[in-house]
């Protein structure tokens, strides 16, 4: 399935080397495969292909290709260090895509600063929009399949359930016991399997880390690790209150969202708050990605405990006041309330089964899939 970041990449791969981060098996393979046919002979070289892995330590791929593809760099020490010498001595007829399965930020080997010499993307799982920009259908059954099966491409486009819940649950314990394992002691792995358990289960609630500390009989500090970790390797990510003082929004309870919708353990009003986030998050940073806009997303609560799923901001404003709700398409209090507040924000209640669309005062209650199809990725 070609992805929506594949032209974007390949106009960009004639300027600069470009890096694409994402989860596991969310089809960064898969996107080189598609742009190596673009190029006179395409080279794609694995690290953890132990024959891949030599021929990047030797550095004795063809010089001649146009594309050269490098999967899993950042596990080889000193990576920074040897990408920024391979980027400056360059042919400048060869193109760079370097890609990965951890946030380049939080890549952990030291070295000399990459900074000017790259552009880069987050891959994201499939959205309503990708699904029937790609796939046809209606938006309403694109976000019925999401929310069934979750974003990421093979148990997204699998042919039954059944291999899509065998996807995950290999997946799931592949990930545990390799990826988090590279960033955590290995005795620690069964807490933090229970922890992604937990989570599992708080999904689109204000977490307290110190509560759940104490379930699991370790720190909070511990935890606050394990979750820096989970955010680095793109299996959950967080949504933090909205202040106009962003260091204040972050040391705020955020809520916790995990980017494979399947993983959720939840009804349905549950799993499509988790589809909506992921899918406002992947808008989120296109925008950031491919437009360069200062985009956000985050969540409104006061004091009392009123809240708003979703607040989309730019620029230090918000732009958008979003509800989401199964079939409810009653005006929610706390939407129309944020709204007089903040008049510049259209606030929106998104329903997943609505009979009819309708405006009732500043809120715009309207149907979810369609809504979604309209975003940017």
């Amino acid at each position: 399935m070609k992805r929506y970041l594949d032209e974007i990449v390949a106009a960009d791969l004639q300027r600069k080397m470009v890096l694409v981060t994402g989860s596991r098996q969310v089809g960064k393979t898969t996107l080189c495969r598609h742009l190596m046919p673009r190029f006179a002979r395409p080279q794609y070289l694995n690290w953890d292909v132990a024959h891949d892995r030599a021929i990047l330590l030797r550095q004795s791929w063809d010089v001649r290709a146009g594309l050269l593809a490098m999967d899993e760099i950042h596990k080889m020490p000193r990576w920074k260090t040897w990408l920024k010498g391979l980027v400056d001595a360059r042919l400048p007829t060869q193109a760079l895509l370097v890609t990965g399965s951890a946030r380049m930020e939080t890549w952990r080997q030291g070295g000399d600063s990459l900074a000017g010499r790259y552009l880069a993307f987050r891959l994201h799982p499939i959205s309503v929009r990708e699904w029937c920009d790609r796939q046809g259908g209606t938006p309403i059954e694109a976000l019925d399949r999401l929310m069934t099966r979750g974003g990421f491409p093979e148990p997204c486009l699998a042919e039954t359930e059944a291999e899509a819940a065998r996807w995950r649950r290999q997946y799931f314990t592949d990930l545990i016991r390799e990826d988090v394992v590279e960033f955590s002691r290995l005795h620690e792995i069964n807490t933090m399997r229970l922890f992604v358990e937990l989570l599992r289960e708080r999904v689109g609630s204000p977490v307290s880390l110190a509560s759940m500390a104490r379930d699991l009989a370790v720190s909070p500090a511990t935890l606050k690790r394990y979750l820096d970790i989970l955010q680095a390797l793109y299996v959950v990510f967080t949504v933090t209150p909205w202040h106009r003082n962003v260091a204040r929004a972050i040391l705020q309870t955020p809520k916790v969202y995990f980017f494979d919708t399947g993983l959720v353990r939840g009804d349905e009003g549950v799993r499509l708050e988790n589809a909506v986030a992921a899918m406002l998050l992947k808008q989120v940073h296109f925008q950031q990605d491919a437009q360069g806009k200062a985009a956000g997303l985050y969540y409104v609560r006061t004091k009392d405990g009123a809240e708003v799923d979703f607040a989309l901001g730019e620029d230090g404003r918000l732009t958008h006041l979003i509800e989401c709700k199964l079939s409810d398409h009653a005006p929610h209090r706390a939407l129309a309330s944020f709204s007089a507040r903040f008049p510049e924000a259209q606030a929106i209640q998104l329903v997943r089964d609505l009979r009819q669309e309708e405006n009732r005062g500043p809120v715009r209650i309207t149907a979810a899939a369609d809504w979604l199809a309209g975003l940017d990725a």
